[in-house]
């Protein structure tokens, strides 16, 4: 095992052989690439992960950014680290060529980014928000708004933030408070209070970003009256050059169990700290239309939902790499019905339990890899494919899909760490082995980008409904295609693709029966959706192993039936609970909770 970070063959097998990723450098686009040059990428992104990430994981997490005199400080190496990030051109990696990018594949980008998430998700943090902002500014700022601020953005010398919540309005958008006053040169006055805007203040780059949802006086109640805007820590010269300090200030930084090398802020917007060009409030410049910022703030959220979903998978990765390596080099035990105490003791591996708790991390973390890089490929093929019906067909499938890719890799990932743990027993909880840590890290996961519930609430309430059930239609008519190719092959992948056709049955009558009272079961559902999602996506990778008898594809096949087998079943109940009518939450009194 070279790293501890992901599988490179399983890396080159979900690109190459699963999602078909050589097929991408034939379109315009991306015909500046290859196959060799995209295994560079890769590789360039794997040494700088482990030589300069991965190396200052453990240290960043117990030097937790400090808040010093109205400044977050945080130790030298996440600079370094960052600064390869930058000079290797990640910043930029899917920005187009004539703006200084690279113009990679999201779905080529996004292995890469998990690299450097299995490294040091903290440090990565930073350059994650970047990019977000980045392709926001560009898709929805003016012209001459992008041009002031995307160059130093897609070579990272400008970070970025995106600026939501609010301490009194959490996951509640609606109820923001922060607002936007107009000034005669076209551009607003923001005035309020950020809460847990994760790289919200630091000196690792030149500017930060800030992309900030307000309201401006007389906008329409609720979520209907937010605008977006773009408010720098420093605003820019006539020449582009650094220039006053915009009042946006950092009032403190928030503790977290992890992500701890990631500055998390509460920022001030229009304090009076500084006065720039002599008025009240923090100089903000509109993105997109009035009353519309919200619209415009999705397309940074759902790309950062992948993008958590991503991370939550690379982590959990990470702790099944350790753990793997643990567990081949930690003697322990006799084999069960051994019974005398001079033979010599067994690596751990040997023991059933363990390779349970081996086989569902397996199971978990690859099979979310592949999912969430084929959300990445429906990006690009949303986005680059010849045939416009294919494009409109890949954009109804990644936002049906958005959700599980967000949450599925957020809860079932981190159980992944949280066995790795138990495969290390009672090293696993201390600080000496990074699987702590790593479980630390993806607990923030279910909460990030929309919390379980939210994600949950999306997929049942909104996307099953998408296109009058189109996106469902679409994505059931896929697995039905594969089940039907596993009932064609016979053996286990039969009856692998006869339970897979069940439970596309079983998601299509919950859908074709939904009430509004069922969404208080949605949480479980998400959970079921999900499972049906990474069966598929197994299944699809046995069926190309199809006749090869190498550890790699014995390995994938062994974790297609645990999956099957073990974890399959499991929704079942949840769909007897959905067709069920007789619970309701919501009637509960309050009082029986205590």
């Amino acid at each position: 095992m070279t790293s501890k970070l992901i599988d490179r063959r399983d890396l080159d097998f979900v690109l190459f052989d699963l999602l078909g990723a050589e097929e991408l450098f034939q379109r315009p686009r991306f015909a500046e690439h290859d196959r060799a040059g995209a295994a560079a990428i890769l590789d360039l992104a794997e040494s700088i992960a482990a030589d300069h990430f991965a190396t200052h994981n453990k240290k960043a997490d117990q030097n937790e950014p400090r808040f010093e005199n109205g400044q977050a400080i945080v130790i030298p190496e996440v600079s370094e680290a960052l600064a390869r990030f930058r000079e290797a051109g990640f910043f930029g990696a899917t920005a187009e060529a004539a703006e200084g990018g690279l113009q990679l594949p999201l779905t080529i980008a996004n292995a890469a980014m998990a690299l450097f998430q299995a490294a040091n998700v903290g440090t990565t943090a930073y350059p994650f928000l970047t990019i977000g902002a980045r392709n926001l500014l560009r898709a929805h700022g003016t012209p001459e708004l992008a041009a002031r601020f995307l160059p130093a953005m897609t070579e990272g010398r400008f970070f970025g933030t995106m600026c939501l919540s609010e301490p009194q309005a959490g996951s509640s958008l609606a109820d923001i408070t922060t607002r936007a006053e107009p000034q005669a040169d076209g551009t607003y006055r923001l005035f309020g209070r950020k809460m847990w805007i994760s790289a919200g203040e630091h000196e690792l780059s030149d500017n930060i970003v800030h992309m900030v949802l307000a309201k401006m006086p007389g906008a329409p109640a609720g979520a209907k009256g937010i605008s977006l805007f773009l408010a720098p820590k420093y605003l820019l010269n006539d020449d582009g050059s650094i220039g006053a300090r915009n009042d946006v200030t950092l009032a403190g930084l928030n503790h977290k169990m992890g992500y701890r090398g990631t500055t998390n802020c509460l920022l001030n917007f229009g304090e009076g700290a500084f006065s720039p060009q002599g008025a009240p409030g923090a100089v903000g410049y509109l993105v997109g239309a009035p009353h519309q910022g919200l619209a415009a703030m999705f397309l940074m959220m759902n790309e950062a939902r992948i993008g958590v979903g991503l991370g939550a998978t690379a982590l959990g990765y990470a702790g099944y790499q350790h753990a793997l390596d643990y567990a081949k080099s930690r003697p322990q035990g006799r084999p069960l019905g051994a019974k005398d105490p001079s033979t010599p003791q067994v690596p751990i591996i040997a023991h059933p339990d363990v390779r349970r708790l081996l086989l569902s991390q397996k199971a978990f973390v690859e099979g979310a890899l592949a999912f969430v890089l084929y959300c990445a490929r429906l990006v690009d093929d949303g986005e680059t494919h010849p045939d416009s019906d294919k494009r409109a067909e890949a954009g109804l499938l990644l936002e049906l899909l958005t959700p599980i890719a967000k949450s599925w890799p957020s809860s079932f990932c981190l159980a992944a760490n949280d066995m790795a743990i138990q495969v290390h027993g009672g090293y696993g909880y201390t600080r000496d082995y990074m699987v702590e840590q790593l479980y630390r890290d993806n607990r923030l996961n279910p909460i990030h980008e929309g919390t379980h519930g939210v994600q949950a609430l999306d997929l049942m309430g909104r996307k099953l409904g998408l296109a009058g059930g189109k996106a469902l239609h679409l994505f059931l008519t896929e697995v039905e295609a594969s089940a039907a190719q596993g009932i064609a092959a016979g053996g286990a992948l039969a009856r692998h693709g006869g339970a897979l056709k069940q439970a596309c049955a079983d998601i299509a009558r919950i859908a074709a029966q939904f009430r509004p009272d069922m969404l208080e079961k949605a949480a479980p559902f998400l959970d079921a959706f999900g499972h049906v999602a990474i069966a598929w996506i197994w299944l699809r990778q046995a069926l190309l192993l199809q006749g090869r008898e190498d550890d790699f594809a014995r390995g994938k096949r062994a974790a297609c039936a645990f999956f099957f087998d073990w974890e399959l079943p499991k929704i079942a109940p949840v769909f007897a609970l959905l067709d069920a009518d007789d619970w309701r939450l919501s009637a509960l009194d309050a009082a029986v909770f205590g």
